[in-house]
């Protein structure tokens, strides 16, 4: 998949480990305050991404703005088979889940918006996500770099059985949080990571096992903090999270992860939408509710000077097209009006 002519991917979209460790490419080694320079060899080889996009680039949800996310085909898969998530507290014994309803006096609303997504539930849709991936995974194709027997997370190292058992959803998502807590990431962040454990899916033909996926994860939101946060946090940060890791291991992890994505590390407005609203599709199929508040006095007023601002524009737009928009009675000066209407 990809650029099969580029000097860092070989045919099949997977990468040689001797390959692998040997290139320099952008963020490798960023744990160090020095990181190492590409040499000039390899960025003669090395194409520009919009160069590099994949010949079937409608079937690759991480790039493609329509193409529908790997997980939620999955989940879909696990539910027609009846293999879905156990109901929450919240849902009555007939399957109706229970809600906040608004009233005159209250209104609740979703605090959790594409631009502003809640952080918790992301996290746990994020979650669920990845135990989709695991439990729905089409073979056991792994790559030595996830292997947690080879590259253990902790010095105790892994039971003999780590690659049998599926992890639970309450497992995958105390790692994930753990993590995103120390590193006092973002919720946005949690979005990223999964589009980039999508494309590494994809790019490098491999399936997210029991045994792999805490460092596929773990590579996904180092990546995902770099590009994301304006002041991202260093490998070393992360080996004072997981205290038996190396920052060379660190390093190497993500040097890998780099090369198999191809270094793309874009990811359209389009795409992380998309994302954001599979994520909630998920949740609403899985009975994981999004938070319902009151509608504060100080987010209302916030709400209608945002309404304002978007009227505004598009009333200045349609009088550059020559077009005339009415006026509401709240738009109208207090001087010229004579009297204040009072229907009852």
């Amino acid at each position: 998949m990809g650029n099969k002519n580029s000097c860092c991917v070989y045919p099949g979209g997977r990468s040689s480990g001797r390959s692998a460790s040997s290139q320099k490419g952008p963020g490798a080694g960023t744990g160090d305050p020095h990181p190492e320079e590409v040499s000039e060899e390899h960025m003669c080889n090395l194409q520009h991404i919009s160069e590099r996009e994949p010949d079937d680039l409608d079937q690759d949800p991480s790039l493609h703005p329509t193409a529908g996310p790997l997980f939620l085909i999955k989940s879909k898969q696990l539910i027609e088979n009846g293999l879905v998530r156990r109901r929450s507290r919240s849902t009555l014994d007939d399957g109706r889940t229970l809600k906040k309803s608004s009233s005159c006096s209250t209104i609740y609303l979703d605090d959790s918006t594409v631009s502003q997504p809640n952080l918790k539930n992301t996290i746990k849709c994020v979650a669920l996500a990845i135990c989709y991936h695991i439990r729905n995974r089409a073979d056991n194709r792994i790559l030595d770099i996830f292997d947690e027997k080879l590259h253990p997370l902790t010095k105790d190292g892994v039971p003999t059985d780590y690659d049998r058992h599926n992890p639970e959803h309450r497992h995958i998502y105390k790692f994930v949080r753990t993590l995103f807590n120390a590193a006092q990431l973002t919720a946005e962040c949690a979005i990223i990571t999964l589009v980039y454990l999508e494309r590494l899916l994809t790019y490098a033909d491999i399936d997210m096992t029991p045994g792999t996926w805490k460092r596929i994860v773990l590579g996904a939101i180092i990546l995902a903090s770099k590009v994301w946060d304006d002041q991202a946090v260093w490998n070393v940060d992360y080996c004072q999270i997981l205290k038996d890791i190396s920052v060379d291991d660190m390093n190497e992890l993500e040097r890998q992860y780099l090369v198999m994505i191809q270094f793309n590390i874009n990811v359209p407005s389009s795409v992380y939408a998309k994302y954001y609203f599979s994520l909630r599709t998920l949740a609403e199929a899985n009975d994981l509710t999004f938070p319902s508040e009151p509608l504060s006095k100080e987010r209302a007023q916030k709400l209608e000077a945002m309404s304002r601002s978007c009227e505004d524009k598009y009333a200045a737009q349609l009088g550059k097209n020559g077009h005339k928009k009415w006026s509401s009675l709240d738009n109208i000066h207090n001087a010229s009006r004579r009297s204040i209407a009072i229907l009852s």
